[in-house]
């Protein structure tokens, strides 16, 4: 191997080491995220299933956008 990537990987793998010393020996105070995530993610779900709930059954939304027997041709004139 040569000796710059070397060096390189020795420091890469060093600034790793001091950065996992550094957090183990600190006091993790929780976040926002860590107290709240899950109930915000379950509440935002709750809220985006009732509103489309709401719209898919309660909204006159007429599906199936084919003409295909509603449309009767004309006569033909000549």
């Amino acid at each position: 191997m040569f000796p710059v990537a070397r060096a390189a990987q020795s420091l890469v793998a060093r600034g790793i080491q001091h950065t996992a010393i550094r957090q183990a020996h600190r006091k993790h105070a929780p976040t926002f995220h860590d107290k709240y995530g899950t109930t915000v993610l379950l509440s935002g779900a709750v809220v985006f299933s009732a509103v489309w709930t709401y719209v898919l059954t309660q909204l006159k939304i007429e599906w199936g956008f084919s003409p295909v027997g509603r449309i009767t041709p004309s006569e033909w004139r000549e």
